[in-house]
This record gives structure tokens, C-alpha cells and sequence, in this order.
């Protein structure tokens, strides 16, 4: 017989949960505020798991959490919370939690996720670190309500006190620095730099010194010697952005440094120690370039120890709205106007937009509209990427034949010069990898994720067909 404790002030709640279980396997106990938890816990030394509502009222769930885990840090405590909060499921999940759930949940996963922790009572972990008065640090703010989204902070708070190498895939725009300095600020090292390097921006020898300094005549123009980011970064974390950029002399001299802690400046004998956490991101398939031989295989499962994805903005359109908001409040407060929202036909839009820029590029037109807009509420025509695809673009389809370039030329001349802002130097790579990706997406979904039927249209064997779903993670 397991036995349960619910901390819910909501009775009948309480017992509508406790009814979706066997009672023949389940004894379950209630409470209606957090004060009387801890005795509770301390008095009855029998109980397997804990099930916390988060808003309760005066002590909160979060703050009963801590008390919880200072008394017995080994007891499983799943929260539950009424209302989608990223900063929440963060926290949540660095204070300790077994897992935080959020309503309406799926009744076979609370099922589920009792039964596991009522199986894992009593195994110790050194994942949980409970901070002191002094280590009270702040959420960072990751914007959304999709599930998506909420598993992502979940993720990082479960990772961010540790020293795991973690890795971010995603494409551009999807807020993949955001993330890494997420798990900076609630891990320990949070008091010490944060430093971050875009691997695709210098050349290879430029960021072999970036990343580990060089001494003083070291080549052409090494006038003075020159600590790099790991020495700078020391006790910190260090993200590396575009990780798959890295040359192959580079990414030995990273290994070494994951692997040893060790490393020398360019033109340098001298043995270098440093502890630092490495938080790296790509856009592009490890696994492709692996196959390539442009990535070592070694480095990425070093890399990998935790990996996290960013879906693109249009597989969650219900961040849409807070994130237009979120950037509302901020560019009216910067450009000390009174902009008090989105009108809903400007809102619609912006949902069945398919934002290929994703994060960034939905920012960027908040911004141009805040700036542009002679009204308090932002319109369609504030917008510059409305503008741009009002042209709406006529194609024969009858007369193409097998000639698309018309076809194509309509759909990019509208958007170029954004493609030009955005992505400078990278426009080809990711028109003709967005392209292959958008097509096999489509052609799947079209003929119900057959993939004989779809590598026949496509004219492709079905070991390519594999190949590029696993590159763009196409499932």
C-alpha cells in the first residue's frame, strides 16, 4: 500500500484525484494549506509521494517544496499548477520536484507519474542542490504557454545545477542564446561570467584565439598576449553558438578541454587549467555533418550529455500572442510610447503567419510596428511583413511546365532584402535546406506519412526519404 499526500485547498479536487486511483494500492491524505506539511510529513514517515497544488493559500506550493526537500530531500513531490508558468516549472524543477504537471493534464500521465514516483522513493540523486539565503536568484524569462515551451523549462531546471554539457538545437530565431543563459543564471555558477561565442562569425584561426587567447607574437599582428573566453570564463559557462561551424583543429583543442580541463594559447606552451560549464547550440544536423565527416563523433557525445529542442515558431502558435505582447510592453516602454496591444485582426495574422525568422524575426516587426504606428493599438499595416506579402503572389501553375523559376522568383523577391538583414552569407544554405524540409513535410503529410508512396513522388529512395527526415527531424 503506497500512501499519498494531496496539498490542494480545494477539497473536492483533492478527492476527484485521489478517485482516479486503486484503493486497494493507494491510501491518500489531504491538506488544504501548506503550513502544516512539513509536521504532517514528520509525523506520518510512511508517506511515498506528495501531490502540491503550486498556488495555495499564504504559504505557497514553491515555498512548501523547500521545506519539504530541507526536511526529507528524497520524498517525490509532483507538482501541480492550474495555470501555465514557465518560471514556475523552472523553479519547480530546481527546487527538486518530481515533476510539475499543469491542468488539465492527461489523467493516464498523473497516473503514471505517481505509480514512477511511488517506484523511485528512496533513490538518492545529486541533482538537487538546495540553494542558501544568499544563492536566491531570479527566473529568467522564457515567454510562452505551449507544451512545448513549458518541457523546455521544465528541462532547465532539472540541468541547470549541474555541470552537464548541454546542447541546443533549433533553428535561427528560435531563442536558443536565451535558453543557454537561462540555465547560467539558475545554476551555481550563476555569480560568475557568462560568455558567449558565434563559431560561424571569425575565421578559424581568429576563433582558435578567440576561444583559447594567444601569446604575444603568436602570428601577424599578435602584438600582446591575449586571454581567450575559456580563461575569461573560468568557473562560468562558456556557449558556443553554431558549434558545427567549428573547424576540425578546432573542435580536438574543445575535446581537450571538456575532456581535461586543459589547454594552451595559440603560439603558447604554458598548460592552462580551467573549470567551465560548455553550453553549446546548432542549427544544422550533428548527425549529417557527422556522416560528412566535418564533426567529430566524439566531441558531439561529450557535447551531448543533455540535449534540448527548440521547436520553430509555427509548430507552436500559441506562444504567438504572449510573445507580440511580451515584445509590445517592452518597445513601447523603450520608444516611451503608449501602445497598448494588438488589434485582433493584426493578432490573426500574425498566428497564420509561418514566421520562417521564427523568435527573432516576430520581434523585429513588433519593433518596426511600435516604432511606425501613429495609433495605441497596432493594425495590419503596421507591420512591415504584411506589407510585403500583400502583393499576393499570382502563379499559373498550367503554364510552368516543368520550369519553377517564376514560380520561385514570385515567392523570394518579396522577402529578399529581409533574407539579406537576417541571414547574410547563409541565404543559399538555408533556402535549399527549408526547401527540401517544407517538401518532404508536405508530401508526407499529404499522403499520410507514407513513406513508399512519398519517396515514389519524390522520386528518391527510401533510404534518402530516412536520411532527411532524421537531418530535419521530420516526424
Amino acid at each position: 500500500m503506497k500512501n499519498i499526500l494531496i496539498v490542494d485547498d480545494d477539497r473536492e479536487v483533492s478527492k476527484s484525484l485521489s478517485n482516479l486511483f486503486d484503493p486497494d494500492r493507494f491510501r491518500f491524505y489531504f491538506l488544504e494549506d501548506g503550513q502544516r506539511v512539513v509536521e504532517f510529513i514528520k509525523d506520518h514517515k510512511d508517506i511515498d509521494a506528495v501531490l502540491l497544488d503550486v498556488n495555495l493559500p499564504g504559504l505557497s506550493g514553491l515555498e512548501v517544496l523547500k521545506q519539504v526537500k530541507l526536511h526529507d530531500i528524497h520524498i517525490p513531490i509532483i507538482m501541480i499548477s492550474g495555470f501555465v508558468s514557465t518560471g514556475n516549472a523552472m523553479e519547480a524543477m530546481g527546487e527538486g520536484a518530481f515533476e510539475y504537471l499543469t491542468k488539465p493534464f492527461e489523467i493516464q500521465k498523473l497516473i503514471d507519474t505517481v505509480n514512477k514516483a511511488c517506484g523511485f522513493k528512496g533513490v538518492r540523486t545529486k541533482a538537487y542542490v538546495h540553494p542558501n539565503e544568499a544563492d536566491i536568484h531570479e527566473i529568467d524569462e522564457i515567454i510562452g504557454q505551449s507544451s512545448e515551451i513549458v518541457e523546455i523549462a521544465k528541462l532547465v531546471g532539472q540541468v541547470a545545477k549541474t555541470d552537464a554539457a548541454v546542447l541546443i538545437f533549433g533553428e535561427s530565431g528560435t531563442g536558443k542564446e536565451l535558453i543557454a543563459r537561462a540555465i547560467h543564471r539558475n545554476s551555481l555558477r550563476r555569480s560568475k561570467p557568462f560568455l558567449s561565442v558565434n563559431c560561424a562569425a571569425l575565421a578559424e584561426t581568429l576563433l582558435e584565439s578567440e576561444l583559447f587567447g594567444h601569446e604575444k607574437g603568436a602570428f601577424t599582428g599578435a602584438y600582446f598576449k591575449r586571454l581567450g573566453k575559456f580563461e575569461q570564463a573560468d568557473q562560468g559557462t562558456i556557449f558556443l553558438d553554431e558549434i558545427a561551424d567549428m573547424s576540425m583543429l578546432t573542435q580536438s583543442k574543445l575535446l581537450r578541454v571538456l575532456q581535461e580541463k586543459k589547454f594552451e594559447r595559440v603560439g603558447g606552451n604554458e598548460t592552462i587549467e580551467v573549470d567551465v560549464r560548455v553550453v553549446a547550440a546548432t542549427n544544422k544536423s550533428l548527425v549529417q555533418c557527422m556522416k560528412e565527416g566535418s564533426f567529430r563523433v566524439d566531441l558531439f557525445y561529450r557535447l551531448k550529455v543533455v540535449s534540448i529542442f527548440i521547436p520553430p515558431l509555427r509548430e507552436r502558435r500559441n506562444d504567438i500572442p504572449l510573445l507580440a505582447d511580451h515584445f509590445v510592453k517592452r518597445f513601447s516602454q523603450l520608444l516611451d510610447k503608449e501602445i497598448t496591444g494588438i488589434s485582433p485582426k493584426a493578432l490573426a495574422m500574425l498566428n497564420k503567419y509561418s514566421w520562417p525568422g521564427n523568435v527573432r524575426e516576430l520581434e523585429n516587426n513588433v519593433h518596426t510596428a511600435c516604432v511606425m504606428t501613429k495609433s495605441n493599438i497596432l493594425q495590419p499595416d503596421d507591420f512591415p511583413v504584411f506589407s510585403e506579402l500583400d502583393a499576393k503572389i499570382e502563379i499559373d501553375l498550367d503554364n510552368l511546365q516543368d520550369d519553377y523559376t517564376e514560380m520561385f522568383g514570385k515567392i523570394i523577391d518579396p522577402v529578399l532584402p529581409k533574407l539579406i538583414n537576417n541571414s547574410p552569407g547563409k541565404i543559399y544554405y538555408f533556402l535549399e535546406s527549408a526547401l527540401e524540409k517544407a517538401l518532404i513535410a508536405s508530401c508526407l503529410k499529404h499522403f499520410g506519412s507514407n513513406q513508399v508512396k512519398t519517396s515514389e513522388i519524390l522520386g528518391i529512395s527510401r533510404n534518402t526519404l530516412r536520411d532527411r527526415m532524421s537531418r530535419y527531424s521530420i516526424y
